[in-house]
């Protein structure tokens, strides 16, 4: 990933920003290898995923699918035990990643702050096509699907295929025939 980020900003002139579903592994790889390539990034927490640890803290203090598991979550502090897991563990989650969760900040700076989308391209490019029944793939073959899958859905096809079919022009003709020699059995 950092490779790609560098490849298209080689300068580090632009602001490097990395949605996290929030694993803690995740993120300290993250600090260290940017650390270590001398690159600014900022680290958001999916919003999705947070959203997914308040859902549950609420329904802990509510029976029922409504809108009062919310209002409930207020006045969380008279649970005890058991009781109140799913709202410590929100607690501990939040506050662990409170510094990754600045939605203000990212939006006022047209930051993304869910993945959502593309996760959702994820699924359009790869479970659409690769988890059929009876399917086998094999690495490369893959990879090479998804590839064609992602140039023709960027509408980059046309130009991918010339460019495709002048490489290995070189490869086949100018590389082996670059003195005009045909060579014979």
């Amino acid at each position: 990933m950092f490779d790609q980020a560098e490849h298209r900003d080689t300068g580090h002139r632009r602001c490097w920003d990395v949605l996290v579903d929030g694993a803690r592994h995740q993120i300290d790889l993250l600090k260290a290898e940017a650390l270590q390539r001398s690159v600014d990034v900022h680290i958001i927490v999916d919003l999705i995923h947070v959203l997914e640890y308040l859902w549950r803290a609420a329904w802990c203090l509510h029976d029922s699918i409504s809108t009062a598991a919310l209002e409930k979550a207020a006045h969380a502090a008279g649970q005890r035990g058991t009781q109140r897991k799913s709202i410590d563990e929100a607690m501990n989650y939040l506050s662990g990643k409170a510094e990754h969760l600045r939605y203000d900040t990212a939006l006022e700076r047209g930051w993304p702050i869910s993945t959502g989308i593309i996760e959702g391209a994820c699924r359009h490019l790869v479970k659409d096509r690769l988890d059929i029944t009876g399917a086998r793939w094999g690495l490369s073959g893959a990879e090479t699907v998804l590839k064609l899958r992602a140039v023709r859905a960027n509408g980059d096809f046309v130009a991918s295929w010339a460019w495709h079919q002048q490489q290995e022009s070189i490869h086949n003709h100018q590389t082996r025939y670059r003195d005009q020699a045909i060579t014979t059995a």
